[in-house]
């Protein structure tokens, strides 16, 4: 077994599940992504509600000490008031009640300098006979304070008496900003975040899991059908949804592909059919005449049966090698490397050696511009060669073969003065066994398969052949993608 084989089969294989679990992996990172941004808002927001609240309690703080009133130690938040020539507190109050500050002052003296506001970082000592789990305590711990200073010349005798302080003496009220409650608040919204996230997460995958099943109901439906399609019996078609989105594509495509090989299965049928049909005819013939001749081999002609053997002989292999170039056509089986070919030295060489013994006929070709492209120069003759064959069957006195360059194309045309061929034949005659009415004769007229093979060999090239339009014969017109001249010929005269 490949040892990748288990880590595949963690990954699950419906497209459901895998579009569920990538819906919520997606929503985990940017629930991540929120939940981090969200964390640190609340801290830095609860951060400076819990400064904000400090100052408002330092400011109160130091109006009462400017009214000669020690304030009151019941508050929640810590703070003490300290002042030169004083080992104790002058006041406190809080959290700071657990250093006993009446026998000495745990913050610092305030300095010779007078400072208004001023936020800084203090490290309170720690408090080995307090219980450390109780979250309103600061002992132990480096916290910010915020500040203020008053001059004791600032009160009344009376006032300085009572907070007893000396007259000179300067006073320092610190209020310490509790981190608990920032660490509290960010801390139940994490909770709250991490509940909401697991609960949406898995809500999304259900809901992708459900949509992505119902959006593929039709596929599974597109699927069953279509495995019920044989190759014998293509003609089921799947059902195209009304919803006009990519389902309904998928089935249309589906159904055109299938249209299409049903299509292809009626023409290999007739294929069949009328090669078989057109194999019976030459094979009845010749067996026919050959057990007429062993019946009555006394009264036969014997250079006549064997004439007619060998013309039905000769018509059975040129029908069979027109099969097997089709067989070969049909299937794209590619062919050696692409030659340019000079088209009208072949038409040239065609015309000069094309036998016309029936009856008499001009074949000529009124070109000798060069005219190169790129392919297989026994195809191109084998194309040009049907192509004269079914205008010599035809013509009446006279075959032209033209070819000519038009910018990238190379243009070949075979015309012939014979009756022409109806408008509403115009591409019936490039059908496979196909022969006009003028044209039934099976010993004169031909497999049916020349104009079929000419066309399949112009498509293999990138090109067309098609019946041009004429008020008198019929006119062929090959085109096809004009090749550069070769290396070899350039710089030389056009033949004459």
């Amino acid at each position: 077994m490949n040892a990748t084989e288990p880590r595949r089969r963690r990954w699950p294989r419906s497209v459901r599940a895998r579009t569920a679990l990538a819906a919520a992996s997606t929503a985990a990172v940017i629930l991540l992504g929120i939940g981090w941004w969200v964390h640190h808002a609340v801290y830095r927001q609860s951060t400076q509600i819990a400064e904000d609240q400090a100052k408002a309690q330092l400011w109160s703080l130091c109006d009462q000490l400017r009214q000669g009133v020690v304030p009151d130690s019941t508050t929640t938040v810590p703070y003490e008031v300290v002042a030169t020539g004083r080992r104790g507190a002058v006041a406190y109050g809080g959290g700071m009640a657990d250093f006993d500050p009446g026998t000495r002052h745990v913050l610092p003296a305030p300095p010779k300098a007078l400072q208004v506001e001023l936020i800084t970082t203090v490290r309170l000592p720690a408090n080995p006979d307090y219980d450390p789990s109780d979250k309103l305590s600061v002992a132990g711990g480096t916290h910010r304070v915020v500040t203020a200073d008053i001059w004791a010349d600032e009160l009344s005798s009376a006032e300085a008496a009572a907070l007893g302080v000396a007259a000179d003496a300067k006073l320092r009220a610190y209020v310490v900003v509790l981190p608990n409650t920032a660490e509290a608040i960010a801390r139940t919204t994490d909770l709250v975040l991490l509940r909401a996230g697991l609960v949406g997460l898995v809500l999304i995958a259900a809901v992708t899991y459900s949509a992505v099943r119902i959006a593929l109901r039709p596929v599974e439906a597109i699927r069953v059908l279509t495995a019920s399609v044989t190759a014998s019996d293509p003609r089921e078609r799947v059902t195209v949804p009304a919803s006009g989105h990519e389902i309904t594509a998928l089935a249309t495509t589906i159904n055109s592909t299938l249209q299409r090989l049903d299509n292809a299965a009626a023409q290999q049928r007739r294929f069949v059919a009328d090669a078989a049909h057109e194999l019976r005819s030459p094979l009845t013939t010749l067996l026919a005449s050959l057990e007429v001749a062993l019946a009555y081999p006394e009264r036969t002609d014997w250079p006549a049966a064997a004439t007619t053997a060998a013309r039905q002989t000769r018509r059975l292999q040129a029908l069979a090698e027109d099969l097997l170039l089709l067989a070969r056509l049909d299937t794209r089986a590619p062919t050696a490397g692409p030659e340019t070919v000079d088209l009208t030295a072949l038409a040239s060489r065609l015309t000069e050696q094309y036998p016309l013994t029936e009856r008499p006929l001009t074949l000529t070709c009124d070109s000798t511009a060069p005219a190169y492209a790129h392919g297989n120069p026994d195809e191109y003759e084998r194309l040009l060669r049907n192509l004269v064959d079914n205008a010599a069957r035809h013509a009446a006195h006279r075959i032209q073969i033209t070819v000519r360059n038009e910018d990238d194309r190379v243009v070949l045309t075979v015309h012939d003065d014979g009756p022409g061929v109806p408008a509403e034949d115009a591409e019936r005659i490039f059908e496979r066994f196909v022969r006009l009415d003028d044209a039934r004769s099976r010993d004169h007229g031909g497999t049916g398969l020349g104009l079929a093979i000419a066309r399949d060999l112009a498509h293999r090239h990138q090109g067309t052949l098609t019946l041009a339009p004429r008020t008198l014969g019929a006119c062929f017109r090959l085109r096809l993608p004009r090749a550069p001249t070769p290396a070899v010929h350039r710089g030389q005269p056009p033949a004459q």
